[in-house]
């Protein structure tokens, strides 16, 4: 499924697998000024494809390489040989050899599907990516993912921060994410003087600074609660009890991959806490 809106000079597509006629997970590619910015699942490639037929874009950038961002790259880079791809040099693993380098859970098969693999450039932290009316600087922004990036238009004050910035009060973390790193890059991206925030999923956001740093607040303040009980000898079950509240239908259909036990775990893991 995919549904396009505009807003200013920008196409938005929100990409979804259709279940019983309805899409689930959704995620979100941009296309400005002639530069796609991510790429949706593989289950939605041909509807990319299809409705950039009349204005294909000559550059994509994947902000990480988690496959429901990744997975028209292949199609796009077939069907238009002339696109360039780019990335963080660390995903470039991936996109060369998706099945090889990133397993999926059962769900995220379900949901988004495998990748085709494509041919991509590595972007540098701080460099830049120029279309024919804009000029995009990039962000090394990890947390969410070891290769995830940002893109900034300061010009215009457009900022695209994929899976950094998901709104809400988060209680369950993905396996493998680091908190204080994504913390880390949110002080980083809230300092810029954007106007507009174009995230990964869910709606825009302009004069974005607020909801960053409400958002920063939220994970230090959470942060200090877990570490606080942990050093008052309380174990990580009692914590995510405590601090994460009763089980989510999210664990239950990641299979326990997703789930509050990880949040807790990752504000444990990456301070210093060599017993987790």
């Amino acid at each position: 499924m995919l549904k396009s809106s505009s807003y200013q000079t920008i196409s938005r597509f929100d990409l979804a697998r259709t279940f019983a006629g309805r899409g689930r997970y959704w995620t979100t590619a941009y296309l400005a000024d002639g530069l796609l910015i991510d790429s949706g699942c593989a289950h939605t490639a041909r509807e990319l494809v299809e409705a950039l037929k009349d204005a294909p874009p000559s550059r994509l950038v994947n902000t990480h390489t988690h496959e429901d961002h990744i997975g028209a790259n292949g199609l796009l880079q077939r069907e238009h040989p002339y696109l360039q791809i780019f990335a963080h040099p660390l995903a470039l693993p991936v996109l060369s050899d998706p099945r090889g380098k990133q397993p999926l859970h059962p769900y995220r098969k379900i949901m988004w599907g495998w990748p085709e693999p494509c041919n991509a450039i590595p972007l540098a932290d701080e460099s830049w990516i120029e279309t024919d009316h804009s000029r995009f600087q990039v962000l090394y922004t990890p947390g969410h993912s070891p290769d995830h990036i940002c893109l900034y238009e300061p010009e215009r004050g457009w900022l695209f921060t994929g899976d950094l910035f998901v709104g809400g009060w988060d209680r369950a973390l993905r396996e493998g994410y680091d908190i204080w790193q994504i913390i880390a890059s949110l002080k980083r991206v809230a300092a810029l003087q954007s106007t507009v925030m174009f995230p990964g999923c869910a709606r825009i956001r302009e004069n974005p600074k607020e909801e960053l740093y409400a958002k920063i607040s939220y994970l230090e303040e959470f942060g200090e609660k877990v570490l606080e009980l942990h050093h008052k000898g309380w174990d990580v079950n009692a914590i995510v009890r405590a601090m994460c509240g009763k089980p989510m239908l999210i664990e239950l259909v990641t299979l326990g991959n997703f789930a509050r036990r990880y949040l807790v775990l990752s504000y444990l893991r990456n301070n210093g806490n060599e017993e987790y």
